[in-house]
Parts: C-alpha cells; structure tokens; sequence
C-alpha cells in the first residue's frame, strides 16, 4: 500500500469518527431536552432514557456510515471496472490504428519504390 491510499483510509477514518461524534452529540442534545421538558422522571428514569437513546444513535450513526462506506466502495468498484474496459477499448484502438498505418506505410514505400 502507497501513502497515498494510506492517507485516504486516514481521512476516510477521520470522517466517520468525526460524523459518529457530530451525531452522538446531536443526540445527546436532543434527549437532554427531552429529558428536561418530563418532570415526573426520576433520576434514575432519566438515566435509563439518556443511556438507552444514546444507544440506540450509536446503532443508528454506525449503520448510516457502514452503509455510506459499503455504497461507496461499491461506486469505487464499478468505475474502477468502467476505466479497466475504456482502458482495453483504448488499447485496442490504438493498436488497431497502429497496424493500419504501418500498413499504410509499406504500401506507399512499395508503390513508390
């Protein structure tokens, strides 16, 4: 592995850990305001609530960007197979168009000598 690709799986990591995180503190905003707006909780209630919810966002943050990842690495895979075909198309044209000028050539180096 080259740095480049190193450096990408870096940044890729930096990205999910830092989305996980935008996500969770999101979370953990929204059911402290919950929790704040339900008087009747006890503390211990409120802890149950606060730690089951920030559970259940965790689950949910590690699903979406396991599903991010896995569709981009699909995306990844299907250009990586597109540029592979263009890449042989290419390759045959040229080398196509190289047979039929070399051709060219020893026709016209016949007829002129």
């Amino acid at each position: 592995m080259d740095a480049s690709d190193e450096a990408a799986r870096g940044l890729t990591a930096i990205e999910t850990f830092l989305y996980r995180e935008a996500h969770l503190h999101a979370a953990h905003q929204r059911v402290t305001d919950f929790i704040e707006r339900e008087p009747g909780l006890t503390p211990e209630q409120k802890i149950d609530i606060e730690r089951w919810y920030l559970d259940e966002q965790t689950y949910v943050a590690r699903m979406v960007t396991d599903h991010i990842a896995d569709s981009i690495s699909a995306v990844h895979e299907q250009h990586r197979v597109r540029l592979g075909r263009w890449l042989r198309g290419t390759m045959t044209a040229m080398t196509l168009i190289t047979v039929a000028m070399v051709g060219l050539c020893v026709v016209i180096v016949e007829t002129v000598s």
